[in-house]
């Protein structure tokens, strides 16, 4: 081993400049052991962590491979070998933990207490008398003490010289030296010294680690290699054969990959077969996402997507990160169609079997938006009870597209029709203040009702506009959309009138007017027909039921669309199960001498009994004008206004969420 350098004790009494100054070189190199040996500990340090906390990894390992078999997995089938198999590993690795945790408790005693014991006393002894002699010999003190004894003992008189004064001088001096010499003396060895603990100090910890190492892995390999061999092979090939299935797996989803993004861009385009698609009109469920209006105040609304799906009559709605669908609507009896919603597309309303406004709902496609209403079409029918529901779903629709065929004129219908004052009442009952049409003894055949392939008509008259040009020629309309006076002199006489806000759905002709079994036929006819040839549009008119006619007049221009005698009016009701919708049968004379009936369907913001009621109303009161006290009598019975002029009603109720002017318009959808 080569020689160490050291510092020379003899002369540490003279601290010449040159001994200082390589001092300093000593210093400097105990300065950067000093630094060098805390990042040595630091790093030591932070082996021995990682072996603690490979102590507790392996201690949280075995028990986390215990736990899989408590796991509640929904596709756990066929881990009958990965448990028992999980166990074993379980066991092996609570040997290992406990290897590791003898091998930490080596590396503390033999690799980490070393070092900082190195640190704590050779190194700390040398920084202390570093700073005594620092103090010895730098201290302002010490040095005018010296300074002082010196200059004294230089005064002192060569001729006169006083022996007790020079002998308390000399002791001075020499006092203050040997001071400054022993802590030099302390401080030259402990920095010799130094220069062999360093290297004793370096080499003791490894040997320490090398030794815990070689400890740890011959007991792992005198635990494991005979025992575990046969274990881990039979595992890897366990493995092996899984990797195999997970190649074939993967190859298969591969090749299904390519073929789904080998498909037309018209797949991932909304909306993109807008002109022709292809709908399916038979479905019972359907599921998708959707947008849902909400409203968030008096005028602002808010749209949310969410994924909606059908579950039996159930609408049902799943938020994103839902755990399960939530039920939104009811589906059985309720009607559905397309409305216009703040200048959105494709959005459809349910309404309710009472006849009150449900969720709006958008489509991102017309396809879409229009298998979602057939499918939900077909769902309040309660198809999905049936044995066979698709077959059923696709009879009827069949059925219905045979029965349909919509034309769009009513002058072709109504050519040669006029007024009639022919009357044939319809019985019936009053309970409850409700009018309830008598049921026929024998429910009749569709086809007795109305002939097969009967064509509908969706729009009842000419647009207001044009009436007044073919009705009144080149009269002035009043700009305050008043109807002239002359115009209905029959309303002034009236002793009934009462106003109500309906949509005409459609009318068709009809075989018989004896039973009201034809306009519950008709509605289904019509509703059907709306949905599968995609007319939607409706025209809102003010129905006015007075004691001579039912009129249908523009809401706008206050012009009447349509006058119907009350007399011809055969038959009215309205549906048993959505309130809102209401029908009557007209009869009215043809050329031949013989009656045409047709039947026209509407939906009213109210209950379609309040019609009935005053359709039945005006009949009685036609029916008692002749007698002069049976009409008093009616009149008695019956509230009046102020006046003592017109019937007063049940004002009907507002589903327009307060705002009564929300549907006040020529065209609406709904």
């Amino acid at each position: 081993m080569p020689a160490v350098d050291k510092l020379l004790l003899e002369e540490a009494l003279q601290d010449s400049p040159q001994t200082r100054s390589l001092l300093s070189v000593f210093e400097e190199d105990a300065g950067t052991l000093t630094d060098y040996t805390n990042q040595l500990l630091q790093a030591m340090q932070r082996v021995y962590g990682a072996q603690n906390e490979m102590c507790l990894a392996t201690q949280q390992l075995s028990k986390q491979l215990l736990a899989y078999e408590k796991q509640n997995f929904a596709l756990g089938k066929g881990d009958e070998e990965v448990i028992s198999t999980l166990h074993y590993f379980s066991k092996v690795v609570d040997e290992l933990n406990l290897l590791h945790t003898e091998l930490a408790k080596q590396l503390a005693d033999t690799m980490v207490l070393p070092i900082i014991q190195f640190r704590e006393k050779d190194l700390t002894e040398v920084s202390t008398l570093k700073d005594l002699f620092g103090l010895a010999s730098n201290d302002v003190c010490l040095f005018l003490e010296h300074d002082l004894s010196m200059a004294k003992y230089s005064r002192l008189p060569k001729k006169k010289e006083n022996e007790k004064v020079k002998t308390e001088v000399r002791k001075e001096v020499a006092v203050a030296r040997r001071k400054q010499h022993l802590s030099s003396l302390q401080y030259y060895c402990a920095l010799n010294a130094l220069q062999y603990r360093k290297q004793m100090a370096m080499m003791e910890p490894m040997i320490g680690f090398a030794h815990g190492q070689i400890n740890f892995f011959k007991k792992g390999a005198e635990m494991f290699s005979k025992r575990v061999d046969s274990f881990l092979s039979s595992v890897a090939d366990m493995v092996q054969s899984i990797q195999v299935e997970l190649e074939a797996e993967a190859e298969k989803m591969r090749v299904s990959q390519q073929e789904l993004l080998s498909v037309d861009e018209s797949v991932y385009t909304p909306d993109s077969d807008v002109a022709a698609p292809q709908i399916n009109r038979n479905l019972i469920q359907k599921a998708g996402y959707l947008n849902l209006r909400n409203k968030t105040g008096l005028v602002t609304t808010t749209w949310e997507r969410l994924y909606f799906f059908t579950q039996g009559g159930n609408l049902m709605c799943q938020p994103r990160g839902a755990v399960a669908g939530g039920l939104i609507q009811d589906l059985d009896n309720c009607s559905v169609m397309a409305v216009d919603c703040e200048d959105r597309r494709y959005c459809f309303q349910i309404t309710t079997p009472n006849g009150k406004s449900g969720i709006i709902l958008q489509a991102e496609s017309r396809k879409e938006n229009e298998e979602w209403i057939c499918a939900i079409n077909n769902i309040s029918r309660q198809i999905y009870l049936t044995d066979n529901p698709e077959a059923v779903a696709i009879k009827l629709n069949q059925t219905a597209l045979q029965a349909v065929t919509p034309i769009t004129s009513f002058g072709k219908k109504q050519e040669s029709s006029c007024p009639s004052q022919n009357l044939k009442n319809s019985e019936m009952e009053n309970e409850n203040d409700k009018i309830v049409p008598k049921a026929a003894a024998s429910l009749p055949e569709t086809e007795e009702l109305i002939a097969p392939g009967t064509p509908i008509q969706f729009d009842i008259v000419l647009p207001a506009t044009e009436f007044l040009d073919q009705n009144r020629g080149s009269r002035r309309t009043n700009p305050f959309g008043e109807t002239e006076d002359e115009s209905f002199p029959e309303a002034e006489d009236s002793l009934l009138q009462q106003m109500f806000i309906v949509r005409f759905l459609g009318s068709m002709a009809v075989k018989t007017d004896s039973t009201t079994e034809v306009i519950y036929e008709a509605m289904r006819q019509v509703l059907a027909a709306r949905a599968i040839h995609n007319i939607f549009r409706m025209t809102e008119s003010h129905l006015m039921v007075t004691s001579q006619s039912l009129r249908l007049i523009d809401p706008q221009t206050q012009v009447s669309r349509a006058n119907f005698e009350l007399t011809s009016v055969t038959q009215f009701a309205a549906h048993q199960e959505n309130k809102r919708l209401v029908g009557f049968v007209i009869r009215v004379p043809e050329s031949t001498g013989e009656a045409s009936l047709s039947t026209y369907i509407f939906e009213s913001n109210s209950e379609g009994e309040k019609i009935c009621y005053a359709i039945n109303l005006g009949k009685e009161i036609i029916e008692v004008q002749k007698d002069p006290e049976a009409l008093a009598q009616l009149m008695l019975s019956i509230p009046l206004t102020n006046d003592g002029k017109y019937v007063l009603l049940n004002d009907q109720p507002d589903d327009n969420d307060g705002n009564p002017n929300e549907h006040r318009g020529a065209e609406s959808e709904a």
